[in-house]
This record gives C-alpha cells, sequence and structure tokens, in this order.
C-alpha cells in the first residue's frame, strides 16, 4: 500500500462481514458470476458519467471514449478490471465497498445461512454485486477517483475479506475505478485469455458500452512491448438491436445483467412503437422473487434511458405498484433529456407508456397462461399474492387480473392455487348465478368452516382463499363475467331460486315459532352479537357466526386490531340449526345459569371455527368444564 498518503483501518458493517465469511467459506456451484457482477458495475458507473455529463459536460471532457478495460497476469494470478466511469470520492467508497445500501439486509444473510447451492443462486443479487469477488479473490485492491475532483483526491482501498478493510488517499491522475484481484489457488483458472473471454461473451456482450482485453500477440509484438486492446463485445445495447438478430441465450444473459438474478427469466416481450410517441421496452417476467417482494417501500421500477442515455435504475412511474416483480428496460426519444423525477411524475407522455407497458406484461402473463400453463403455475405460486393488489390499484384492468388469478377449491384435498375463474364458471350448474367463496386463515380452516355445510350438501363449489390480500382484494372485486362474488360467511344466504316468497314466509315462521330460544340466546350473549337467527347454512354443526355484507371478516378484524388498527364497530350474528340435538337440547333448558353456559361454549365453538382467538378463553373453558362435570356427574 506504498502508493497512499494516509490510510486507516475501518471494521466492515455487521452483515457485511457475516455475508463475506459466507462467500469465502462455503462451496459456490459457479464462481464465474464475480466477473459479470464487476463489470455490471464498472457499465453502470459509466452509464452514471453520461448522465451527470448532460448537466456538467467537462466531466466527459477528458476522456469522452468510455470502456472498460481486463487485464490478467497469470504468473502472479491476479486480474484486474478498469473502468473510466464516473468513479468514487473517499466518503461512497466507505459506504459502497464497507456497507450494503440496501434495506433488508439482515434477512439476506438469513437467507444466505441456508444449504450451499441455494447461497450459489443468491450471490448477485440485492445490491452485494462487489462482495462476489471475494468468491476467487484472497485479496482486493481497488483505486478509485471521482469524476470532477482532483488527481490529489484518488482513493486506495484494500481488503482481504475479513473483519476489516484499509482505506487511504492517493494521487490518481485518471477518473473512474481499478479493480485487482488477487486469486485464490482454487481460482487461478481464471487467470486466463480464453477463460475470461468466454465470460464476457456469456454475460456482457449485450452492454452499451465497450469490453476490452489485450489482443493475442506474435513473439515480435510482445518483445517490442506493444500492447493492442482490442473490443470483444458488441458494445451496443441489446434493446436497441432487431428481435430477430437476438437470440433467446441473449435475451437470458441480458436479464441476469440488468436483474442480478442468476435465474433464467420466465418469459420477455421485446416491442419498440413508432408514431406520435416512440419508445422501446425490453420487459421480463422473473421465475424468482426476491426476499423483499412484499416490501412496498424498496427500489423497484425499470431502467429507464432517454434518447439511449441512462436516466434511472429504479423509475417506477412506468409501471403500477403491484407489477414491481417486472425487471426491464424503457429507451424514450419523448421524453427530455434533463429528465427527472419531478418532470417524470407530471409528462404527460408517462401515463401512455406506463398503461400500454401494464397492458402489455398482463398480455404476457395469459399468454403463459395459455401456451404454458405450468410456467404460469409456477409464476403464480410466487407471484401471484402481489398480483392480488391490482385489484385494488387498477380498476380499469380488473376483469383481466381476475382471469389471471388462481384459487383453490373446496373440492380438492389439498391447498394448491389452480383453479381459475373460467374454468369455476364453466363448472357451474346452469342454475348457479353466483361465484361462493370463503375466506380462512387457512385452507382446511376455510373447507371445513360451517358456513361451508350446506354447500357440500348441495355439491357446489366454493373457492378457499386463504392469503392475507384476499379479504381486501374481494372487497373491491364485486363480479367476473357478469357473475357476483358472495362470501358463503357473509349477510343473507340464498343458493337458487328458492328465496322467493314462500321462503321468506317459512323462515319468518320459523323466526317465531322459535323466538324464545332466539331472545335467550341474545339475552344470554349480549354484546357479543347482533341477535339470533335460525340458519339456513348449517347442516351439522349447531351455530355459527356471520358478520354483515361488506364487513370484514371476524378473524381479519382481529388480526388488524391486534397490530393497532381501529376500525368501524361491528358484530356478528348468531346463527342455529334447530335439527341439531344442541339446539334442541337447550330449547328446553329451564336453568338460566344452565342455558347460559351452554350459549358460552356454542359461541366460543362458532367463534373458534371461524379462526377467532377467545377474548375469554379461561370462561369458555371453565364453563366446557362445569357442563361436562354435570353430564358424568
Amino acid at each position: 500500500m506504498s502508493d497512499t498518503a494516509t490510510t486507516e483501518t475501518l471494521g466492515f458493517q455487521t452483515e457485511v462481514a457475516k455475508l463475506l465469511h459466507l462467500m469465502i467459506h462455503s462451496l459456490y456451484s459457479n464462481k464465474e458470476i464475480f466477473l459479470r457482477e464487476l463489470v455490471s458495475n464498472a457499465a453502470d458507473a459509466s452509464d452514471k458519467l453520461r448522465f451527470e455529463s448532460l448537466a456538467h459536460p467537462e466531466l466527459l471532457a477528458e476522456d469522452p471514449e468510455l470502456g472498460i478495460w481486463i487485464d490478467f497476469d497469470a504468473d502472479a494470478h491476479t486480474i484486474t478490471l478498469r473502468d473510466n466511469g464516473i468513479g468514487m470520492s473517499r466518503d461512497e467508497v466507505i459506504s459502497n465497498l464497507g456497507t450494503i445500501a440496501r434495506s433488508g439486509t439482515a434477512e439476506f444473510v438469513k437467507n444466505l445461512s441456508g444449504d450451499q447451492q441455494k447461497d450459489s443462486h443468491l450471490i448477485g443479487q440485492f445490491g452485494v454485486g462487489f462482495y462476489s469477488a471475494f468468491v476467487v479473490a484472497k485479496q482486493v485492491d481497488v483505486r478509485t477517483r471521482r469524476a470532477g475532483l482532483a488527481a490529489s483526491e484518488g482513493v486506495f482501498w484494500s481488503s482481504q475479506g475479513e473483519g476489516e478493510f484499509s482505506v487511504g488517499t492517493i494521487e490518481r491522475a485518471q477518473r473512474g475505478t481499478e479493480i485487482v484481484l488477487h486469486l485464490r489457488d482454487e481460482a487461478t483458472e481464471y487467470a486466463d485469455a480464453w477463460r475470461l473471454r468466454g465470460i464476457i461473451h456469456k454475460y456482457a456482450e449485450h452492454i452499451g458500452i465497450p469490453v476490452y482485453m489485450i489482443k493475442a500477440q506474435d513473439d515480435e509484438a510482445k518483445a517490442a512491448q506493444d500492447v493492442t486492446w482490442e473490443a470483444i463485445n458488441q458494445a451496443a445495447a441489446l434493446w436497441t438491436r432487431p428481435r430477430t438478430e437476438i437470440s433467446d441465450d441473449e435475451y437470458k444473459a441480458f436479464y441476469k445483467h440488468i436483474s442480478h438474478d442468476f435465474s433464467d427469466p420466465a418469459t420477455w416481450s421485446h416491442n419498440k412503437v413508432e408514431g406520435k410517441l416512440e419508445y422501446t421496452s425490453l420487459l421480463y417476467i422473473p421465475t424468482r422473487a426476491p426476499f423483499d417482494l412484499f416490501n412496498r417501500e424498496a427500489p423497484k421500477g425499470l431502467k429507464l434511458y432517454v434518447q439511449r442515455v441512462f436516466i434511472m435504475d429504479d423509475a417506477e412511474q412506468f409501471l403500477p405498484l403491484y407489477l414491481r416483480f417486472v425487471k426491464g428496460v424503457i429507451d424514450s426519444n419523448d421524453l427530455p433529456l434533463n429528465v427527472s423525477r419531478e418532470i417524470l411524475q407530471s409528462n404527460p407522455s408517462i401515463e401512455t407508456i406506463r398503461s400500454t407497458l401494464t397492458k402489455r406484461v398482463l398480455d404476457m402473463l395469459s399468454k403463459m397462461a395459455e401456451s404454458h400453463p405450468e410456467g404460469y403455475q409456477s409464476f403464480w405460486d410466487t407471484f401471484g399474492a402481489v398480483l392480488k393488489e391490482g385489484v385494488v390499484e387498477d380498476h380499469g384492468n380488473q376483469e383481466k387480473l381476475a382471469s389471471l388469478f388462481r384459487f383453490a377449491s373446496s373440492r380438492q384435498s389439498d391447498d394448491k392455487q389452480t383453479l381459475s375463474l373460467d374454468t369455476y364458471i364453466s363448472q357451474m350448474p346452469a342454475d348457479q348465478k353466483a361465484i361462493y367463496y370463503v375466506t380462512a386463515e387457512s385452507f382446511q380452516a376455510g373447507r371445513l368452516s360451517p358456513h361451508m355445510e350446506i354447500f357440500r350438501k348441495k355439491d357446489i363449489d366454493v373457492l378457499v382463499m386463504t392469503d392475507r390480500v384476499d379479504e381486501w382484494m374481494m372487497s373491491w372485486l364485486r363480479e367476473y363475467q357478469g357473475k357476483s362474488f358472495v362470501h358463503v360467511g357473509k349477510g343473507d344466504l340464498s343458493l337458487d331460486d328458492d328465496s322467493s316468497e314462500d321462503k321468506k314466509k317459512a323462515q319468518e315462521t320459523q323466526e317465531a315459532e322459535h323466538g324464545d330460544l332466539l331472545k335467550r340466546l341474545k339475552d344470554a350473549l349480549g354484546e357479543q352479537i347482533t341477535e339470533a337467527k335460525v340458519s339456513s347454512r348449517l347442516v351439522d354443526s349447531p351455530a355459527c357466526l356471520v358478520v354483515p355484507e361488506g364487513d370484514i371478516g371476524l378473524a381479519t378484524r382481529q388480526m388488524l386490531e391486534a397490530a393497532g388498527q381501529k376500525l368501524p364497530p361491528s358484530k356478528p350474528r348468531l346463527e342455529v340449526n334447530l335439527e341439531h340435538a344442541l339446539i334442541k337440547r337447550m330449547e328446553v333448558e329451564a336453568d338460566d345459569n344452565r342455558f347460559k353456559a351452554l350459549a358460552t361454549v356454542l359461541y366460543g365453538q362458532a367463534a373458534l371455527a371461524e379462526g377467532m382467538q377467545l377474548k375469554d378463553p379461561s370462561e369458555f373453558v371453565g364453563q366446557l368444564n362445569h357442563l361436562l362435570g354435570q353430564l358424568f356427574g
């Protein structure tokens, strides 16, 4: 470290130290990913310099031809990668190379502690690409200077990937960054021209900046030390090339470049729009979800270019939040070059592009569901809960979204969400006018709910919804293909045309005949219920709880209130099965104390069947034990 004027030794952020330990001491199935990540970072540095040079052209003046240079020394076992991009200041070096500047770092490190095969697939994701250098390097040295700073403000950073790193000030004439990897003994194979060229062709053929390596030389040229650099990639942004000239492997490699995901994408769409509004988009549907998928505040969006000039990494304005899993690039000729986040939010072209791209993504998913159902099922299992958010956020595409949804069915024995609404409707009896569903904490709780008894008896299929988002979603999704949605546990239930005046009168007659029982139940349970009524839902169970139509389910309400959310007051009604032995026994019970004990047990059973937690479990257990004692005493 002789080229440093002043140095200091600092400790890594805790999560980084853990991450490096896992990288160094674990086995990885694909070590070559380190070069993809370092080249990608160098390309990003060049993109950022181009953007800053729009306002400050002097930053490019000293060295306008941007590139990435890769060299190696087989004898010294080193690889050197250099770029003339934006570079870093001392503070940026400490921040960028000493911490992981991304939310959810602790969770990422937790994920890395799993099996080694899984670990290898996580490398290169979530903003930790630089650290993949330590997969092959026992020491990494970095020399850098930020564009616009004086040569005396260069920075030297070095670490052996353990608990500490050193940072110092150096004299550096060139802007940009140089990284030297001192290879581990088991990784010396990478200090080879053919090996490095092969990796570059695999991962960096598509980036819009040339990658140079020293041209193969004859003995005479070597003796004269006549070094000639040659570009080994096309250096043309993939999305600017005609689709007919791009192979599937190139599309997949480009996805990995922009997403830092090791897996292939599920599908993609490359489209160029010409006319009044001109832009090119390349959109990908991933196969795997990032760990922060359900963090709505996490960075998301497309890479934005304007007239091939990089603007920003996470342009979230071009897709709705429920499509935050989509990766890709958009390049527009119709946005101003001095575009900023504020201009993006107010520019009239944005909404047009956003609407078109949203429909394009939904069409991609529809085509995948039709032509590759197994692949779509895998997508749904991974991203379905996020896609459901679109029902609330994107009313204009509600019908299209609903056609993409998959649900579990009460006729299934497991919780696999495979049934589409179109299939459900096609299998409905001719006289069924509604799509029936139930929301529950688990599949078995929903499938075996007392509310389902009449549906099992009549062999009517019911959608069983168990995702946390379902209750919220269904408060907005009212119908599909002209069929209304009906929650089997809410409001008054009408299964067919029997809900005529005759049925109403029969119900009223029952209510009147058993009015004393219903009043005693209401008096015994007090403010826990709004009323007691005769049920048309129940076949085997003695009672169930029913909330008003449009209200939040009981279990969901309890969960939200426990989380501190204030909700408008609501109470269920108790419905009883007059044919059940317990209800018949209660109707003739003369002892008010015993009747109240029976009512408490009845309500508790119904609440537990809904997935609720009892407010006073000890009272329920006490009353149950008291009744059992009387029975067997």
